[in-house]
C-alpha cells in the first residue's frame, strides 16, 4: 500500500514527510493502522549520528499504539480490531535471554538497526524507489505499520492511544531505571538527573517505591516545575547546585540511588552522579550516548574505595510482554500518571516542530496523533 512516513536521508537533515510503499504483512507479521507515535529523544539520536545507521535513508519512531488491521499466516494471539502497543525491543520469549526472563535483552534486538525483517530478512517500506530501514524495525512516524509479532503487545480497548505509545519505551525505561535497575527501596533518597519523558518516568517509579527523598536535577525551570507534580520532593538547576543542599539533606551521606536520565549521555557525567550517590550506593546510566564515545570520566580509587557500583540500563530492564500491561493498569487505578506527561499534541507533519520543542526544553514528551485524514 501508498502511504507516507518521516524519513531522514542523511545527518543533521530535516524529517522530510513523503509518500512510501509499505509491504504487506507476510508469515509472523501485522499490519497496523497506527494512532499515536511518542516523539522519544532516542529519533534524535539518529539525525546527529550518535546512533549509527548502516545506511539511509531511515524512517523513525519507535515509540506507538494502534490497530491491527491485516495478519500475517502464523501470527498467535493477535487478531483484527485489537489495540496494541509496540515495544522497541521484540520479544521472541525463546532465545536464552526471554527464557531467563530478560525480554528486554531478546536475541532479536541485534537486527534492530538493519532495517532487515525478522520474518525473512527483506525491507518492508521504500521511498523513491529506495530501501527504508525503520528506527528499531518499527518506523511508527507512519500512519501505517507493517512490523513482527515479537514487537507487538495486546492492551485493553479503553486506554487512550496517545497514553499508550509512551509505554513502548520511555516510560518502561524510566520506570524501570528505579524499580527494577536501581532497585529503589523505602525509605531510600534517589537524585534523578535529567527529567524529561524517560527522567520524570523514573521519579514516578522512585516515588511509587516508596523514597523518601526525591531530587530532582535540570537546567530547564519547566521541567523542574513539573517534577515537583509528579513527586520531586526538592529541585535543582545542576548537579553541582545539588552536591552541598543533597549532603546536608541526607545528614552527609548523599542519594542512595543516582538515575542519568539526561537527553544525550557524556562520559564526563558519570563522576560527578558519582559525587551525588552513597557508600554502596548505585548509579544508574539510563541516558543514550554516543555509540563511539569510549571515554568515560570517574575517580577510580573512590569507586572501589567506597564500593560504589555503576550500572547500564535498557528498556529498564522490563520484560514488556508483563512490564507494559501492568503499567496501564497502574495507569487506570490512578497510580501512574502519564496524562501529564504529554505536553503537546502534533500532526505527522509537525515532527520537525516536535523536535525543536523538544531540544528547546518546552515538552516532557511530545506525541504524533494521527486522524482520518492520515488514514
Amino acid at each position: 500500500m501508498k502511504t507516507k512516513g518521516a524519513i531522514l536521508w542523511g545527518l543533521n537533515e530535516q524529517w522530510s514527510v513523503e509518500e512510501i510503499e509499505l509491504g504487506d504483512p507476510v508469515a509472523g507479521e501485522v499490519q497496523l493502522r497506527m494512532e499515536a507515535a511518542g516523539m522519544c529523544h532516542s529519533d534524535h539520536h539518529l539525525v546527529t549520528g550518535a546512533t549509527p545507521m548502516p545506511s539511509f535513508p531511515v524512517m523513525g519512531g519507535h515509540e506507538g499504539a494502534g490497530v491491527v488491521t491485516k495478519i500475517g499466516p502464523g501470527v498467535e494471539d493477535l487478531e483484527v480490531g485489537d489495540h496494541v502497543v509496540l515495544s522497541f525491543i521484540p520479544a521472541c520469549g525463546k532465545c536464552p535471554s526471554c527464557s531467563a526472563g530478560h525480554q528486554n535483552l531478546c536475541d532479536l534486538g541485534a537486527g534492530l538497526l538493519s532495517g532487515l525483517a525478522i520474518s525473512d530478512g527483506t525491507y518492508r517500506i521504500q521511498a523513491r524507489g529506495e530501501n527504508v530501514i525503520p528506527m528499531c524495525l518499527l518506523g511508527t512516524f507512519s500512519p501505517y505499520m507493517t512490523v513482527h509479532q515479537s514487537s507487538v503487545v495486546k492492551i485493553d480497548k479503553d486506554i487512550p492511544f496517545e497514553v499508550a505509545a509512551l509505554v513502548g519505551c520511555g516510560v518502561p525505561t524510566g520506570w524501570g531505571s528505579a524499580t527494577n535497575i536501581a532497585e529503589v527501596k523505602a525509605g531510600e533518597s534517589v537524585a534523578i538527573i535529567g527529567v524529561g519523558g524517560v527522567g520524570m518516568s523514573a521519579l514516578q517509579g522512585a516515588v511509587a517505591s516508596g523514597a523518601r527523598e526525591v531530587f530532582a536535577i535540570d537546567p530547564v525551570a519547566f521541567k523542574r516545575d513539573q517534577a515537583v507534580k509528579f513527586g520531586a520532593t526538592h529541585v535543582f538547576a545542576s548537579v553541582a547546585e545539588a552536591i552541598e543542599p543533597i549532603m546536608n539533606l541526607t545528614q552527609g551521606r548523599m542519594a542512595d540511588k543516582t538515575i542519568i536520565t539526561v537527553g544525550e549521555m557524556k562520559g564526563e557525567y558519570v563522576d560527578p552522579a558519582l559525587t551525588l550517590t552513597s557508600k554502596a550506593g548505585r548509579c544508574v546510566v539510563t541516558a543514550m550516548g554516543n555509540m563511539g564515545d569510549m571515554d568515560v570520566k570517574l575517580n577510580l580509587f573512590l569507586l572501589s574505595m567506597l564500593q560504589k557500583e555503576v550500572r547500564g540500563n535498557v528498556f529498564g530492564g522490563c520484560s514488556a510482554r508483563v512490564e507494559i500491561p501492568n503499567l496501564l493498569a497502574l495507569y487506570k487505578s490512578g497510580q501512574l500518571n502519564l496524562d501529564d506527561m504529554i505536553t503537546r499534541t502534533y500532526s505527522l507533519e509537525e515532527v520537525n516542530d516536535g523536535y525543536r520543542d523538544m531540544l528547546d526544553g518546552k515538552n516532557i514528551r511530545g506525541v504524533v496523533r494521527y486522524t482520518e485524514a492520515d488514514w
